[in-house]
């Protein structure tokens, strides 16, 4: 094949896998995009929940007041707990270990009741399901993301000079500026597109590709994973004590459990725990910041105590990931698992995709690339529109009815969508507080947002209709501090993560005011241009 006809074939697939899944890459794009601040945006769905500025150990000792009060005889006792990013101290019992439970003011113990909210997690979601059967959800967007490597790669080669394109970019040139944005966007970031496309595959490689389980372990998910975390490793770290102490730490477990294990829990006396300030200090040493623990058995000879980092945060996705510690002694019963080099590899690149390290700098570094891979995207359909609108209305009917349903679509998905995800935030606020399946209200008046978006593009899908959009979409993102201040209360600077959440919808929507001015000029050139040539007459030459 010659390389002129090569390049060739590489456009063609370039161009129409991104149009086809163009707008699916768009909607996972987004959504992933404000997921990176999905606690933040809980924080600020969620107002009855006042910032926290103390330390995880009090606000550990007032939950275990609160359920020693009113749960002493529980099984089990779980805990999550405010962290950098979350003010939320919540608690439950049983075997429900997150979500749910009673929110706990985290100052003074006592119990508070938030609103129900879809919360930052819907994007979270929406993001790898599409909101949609979660099986069934997984394996559209895994598709989606393998389009998505073809079309970086047939990018690659179809861009002779790709160096040269990061560095060109003519504004007010019509289809030539699409095209500079669109690559100039996509070289700019073009490491990254790779990075997050392919580590977004690799997080479910094995519902993606899962002959070798089946082969090796007989479809036993579980067998692989044991074999994966490292049996070996556990048994040694069993034997760790707290402090460099020689004895077992489970040895004078297994003693107390063959003592009392026929003594009924009710006949005991409340056996008291041991202290849990040094506990999260050894935890937050051995694995990170800590997200939350779980009390087995309190007030016995037998409790145990198992406390979890925060997911994710290092570049290991540490999910799974715990320490267990004596409930009354102290003593460490079992460290962290130590990963496999092939699971570390996986839980390594799972971590560059959530980007769940480096802090609130590392953070905001991907929430800009993924504004810079949504721009590219929306480009990209967009300059497919503009490039082929002339010559697709010169043709057949069938062909021009394509051409104004890619266009009616561009815009119910680039400006459609983004009305819809700040019109969760509005109706994070205007619907009634204690209205029933809140949350799932929420993402109704989501759907129905995208959904009116949908018609109105396809009633006007040109630049007039871009600008309406867009115009409502600004106003949306300028006056959300406003709809706080008025529904919410208080300042919108007494809440610094949810000051900079709002500062920053305002800076989108200021920008997004710019873009419907420039794109209300252009329609209205457009609208006016027609009437001028059939007011003016053509110049007759002799």
């Amino acid at each position: 094949m010659k390389k002129q006809s090569f390049t060739q074939s590489m456009a063609w697939l370039h161009t129409w896998c991104g149009l086809l899944l163009g707008w699916l890459l768009f909607a996972i794009f987004l959504t992933g995009t404000l997921a990176v601040f999905d606690k933040e945006i809980d924080g600020w769905m969620r107002p009855e929940v006042q910032r926290y500025m103390g330390t995880q150990e009090d606000a550990l000792q007032r939950a275990v007041a609160y359920l020693q009060a009113r749960h002493a005889d529980a099984p089990s006792w779980n805990i999550n707990l405010p962290t950098e990013r979350s003010s939320n101290l919540s608690v439950s019992t049983g075997e429900q270990r997150r979500g749910g439970g009673q929110r706990l003011d985290p100052v003074t113990g006592e119990p508070i009741s938030a609103r129900e909210t879809a919360g930052g997690g819907f994007f979270f979601r929406f993001h790898f399901t599409l909101n949609m059967p979660r099986n069934i959800g997984i394996w559209v967007v895994g598709l989606a993301a393998m389009v998505m490597l073809v079309a970086l790669i047939s990018g690659i080669v179809i861009h002779k000079k790709i160096f040269k394109d990061f560095f060109t970019f003519r504004p007010g040139k019509g289809q030539r500026s699409w095209l500079d944005a669109h690559n100039a966007s996509g070289v700019l970031l073009l490491p990254f597109h790779l990075m997050i496309t392919y580590t977004g595959l690799v997080i479910f490689y094995l519902l993606y590709m899962p002959a070798a389980v089946d082969t090796l372990y007989d479809g036993d998910r579980q067998a692989a994973s044991r074999d994966l975390r490292g049996g070996a490793v556990e048994q040694q770290s069993e034997r760790a004590p707290l402090g460099g102490r020689g004895q077992r730490a489970d040895a004078g477990m297994g003693q107390i459990r063959a003592g009392h294990s026929d003594v009924p829990a009710h006949s005991m006396a409340a056996v008291p725990l041991a202290p849990l300030g040094p506990i999260l200090a050894q935890a937050e040493a051995a694995m990170g910041p800590v997200g939350g623990l779980s009390i087995q058995n309190p007030g016995r000879p037998d409790a145990r105590i198992d406390v979890r980092p925060v997911l994710g945060n290092r570049i290991e996705l540490t999910k799974g990931h715990s320490m267990s510690f004596d409930g009354v002694r102290g003593v460490v019963l079992r460290m962290p698992d130590e990963s496999r080099p092939s699971l570390l590899t996986q839980r390594v690149m799972a971590g560059l995709h959530f980007a769940q390290f480096g802090g609130y700098p590392m953070r905001w570094l991907y929430f800009l690339c993924g504004i810079v891979s949504c721009a590219m995207i929306a480009t990209g359909l967009v300059h497919f529109c503009i490039k082929r609108r002339r010559r697709y209305a010169e043709q057949s009917a069938a062909t021009q009815r394509f051409h104004r349903l890619v266009e009616s679509l561009n815009l119910a998905v680039v400006a459609g969508l983004s009305l819809a995800c700040i019109g969760l935030l509005w109706a994070n606020r205007l619907l009634p507080v204690e209205l029933a399946k809140r949350g799932e209200w929420e993402v109704r008046v989501f759907f129905l947002i995208w959904m009116i978006a949908l018609a109105h593009a396809l009633w006007r899908p040109t630049l007039r209709g871009w600008a309406q959009q867009l115009v409502l979409l600004a106003l949306l993102c300028v006056t959300l501090p406003l709809l706080n201040m008025a529904t919410a209360g208080g300042a919108p600077w007494a809440d610094t993560t949810r000051l900079w959440l709002e500062l920053t919808c305002v800076a989108m929507g200021a920008i997004l005011l710019w873009l419907a001015r420039k794109v209300g000029l252009r329609a209205g050139a457009a609208q006016s241009a027609p009437l001028r040539a059939t007011l003016i007459p053509k110049e007759v030459h002799p």
